[in-house]
């Protein structure tokens, strides 16, 4: 069962929200991803942002600092620091992640985890609601070729994981701790040991996710996969769920991916979300990256009350709602379900008063 809701959307529990949107007020996001440092560690074969150059840039503890407590009055729930480069990397992401929720922001990570070492996760646990971590194969051999790194790196990710999970439990912090897998060919004999290993060293869940390719990425290596023939994986793997262990399967996104048509004519959901990268440039929409039609603006140079209500973002919204085919954009993309959604609010079918 997907208690964690990640094979869905969240929108429902922000009613008063989507009400505003619906009547046509300005809405401040609910929810932000942030980049915080553009280097990575690893060469990920499948990595949807390599177009980004792993530019050894990064947000400043001092502009965060003046900008979490401005969004925090504007709204925004919550923040999952990951994007372009591994966020670890960045020298004051402890200082970040404490800083962010100090304002009341709920705090999420995504990882690789090679460099959350126990120091660096004793002190960010208490902070954080979740961190994810990417983990594509089960054996270092094969983890050493998907994420373009040392085939040691698998044992270290996954001793840092192990830590995190003893740490947690032994100071009762409450801090969803899960794995994610992309299901590309070159693992998908290893998913059901990276399964179990999950499980053991004290995981939450294990998501199987699909690919998403990235229409600007230069990694074209997956962009005819099918998923058919996984749809009963999620059977499979179902003996390893326990009360305190869960294995996802996103069959929906799969049969989305293998699916023709999205079911909406137009991208609604932008108004609840933004990413911010390593420049610090404010971004409607994550697959227009380098496209200044959705650049907003800069948190470096003005505040973001001012990018958000600024005529920038007004005409890139008119774009995104009037005129701007969604046929072309990435499978899968972070709004996905939520766009479903709101079409669907907008454009009822004739029964939707029998309850």
């Amino acid at each position: 069962m997907d208690k964690f809701k990640i094979d869905s959307h969240k929108l429902m529990y922000h009613v008063s929200r989507v009400k505003s949107w619906q009547d046509g007020e300005l809405i401040y996001p609910i929810y932000m991803e942030i980049s915080p440092i553009g280097a990575c560690n690893h060469r990920c074969v499948f990595c949807g942002l390599d177009f980004m150059g792993y530019k050894p840039r990064k947000i400043s503890h001092e502009v965060m600092g003046k900008i979490l407590p401005e969004m925090a009055g504007l709204g925004l729930k919550s923040i999952m620091y990951a994007g372009e480069g591994e966020p670890f990397l960045h020298q004051d992401i402890g200082g970040i992640i404490r800083l962010t929720k100090q304002q009341g922001i709920d705090v999420a990570v995504t990882s690789n985890g090679a460099l959350m070492n126990p120091d660096l996760a004793e002190e960010i646990l208490p902070f954080c609601s979740w961190i994810k971590f990417s983990v594509n194969a089960g054996t270092p051999d094969t983890y050493a070729r998907i994420h373009g790194t040392r085939a040691r790196d698998f044992d270290k990710v996954i001793k840092n994981l192990s830590h995190a999970a003893f740490y947690r439990k032994k100071h009762d912090v409450r801090c969803t701790l899960g794995i994610q897998i992309l299901l590309l060919t070159e693992v998908e004999d290893e998913i059901e040991t990276l399964v179990a290993l999950a499980r053991e060293i004290g995981m939450d869940y294990l998501v199987v996710k699909p690919y998403s390719q990235h229409p600007q990425s230069i990694t074209r290596k997956y962009q005819d996969i099918s998923y058919k023939k996984y749809y009963d994986l999620g059977k499979t793997l179902e003996k390893y769920n326990t009360d305190r262990f869960s294995v996802i399967v996103r069959l929906n996104t799969m049969q989305q991916w293998d699916a023709a048509g999205k079911g909406y004519d137009r991208c609604l959901g932008l108004p609840f979300w933004s990413y911010i990268d390593a420049g610090g440039n404010v971004w409607g929409c994550s697959m227009y990256l380098n496209d200044d039609r959705f650049l907003y603006g800069n948190i470096n140079e003005d505040t973001f009350q001012n990018i958000w209500e600024g005529d920038r973002r007004k005409k890139s919204l008119e774009l995104a709602e009037n005129s701007l085919s969604v046929d072309t954009c990435r499978v899968n993309c972070r709004m996905d379900n939520i766009n479903r959604y709101l079409w669907e609010l907008k454009n009822p079918n004739d029964h939707v008063n029998f309850i």
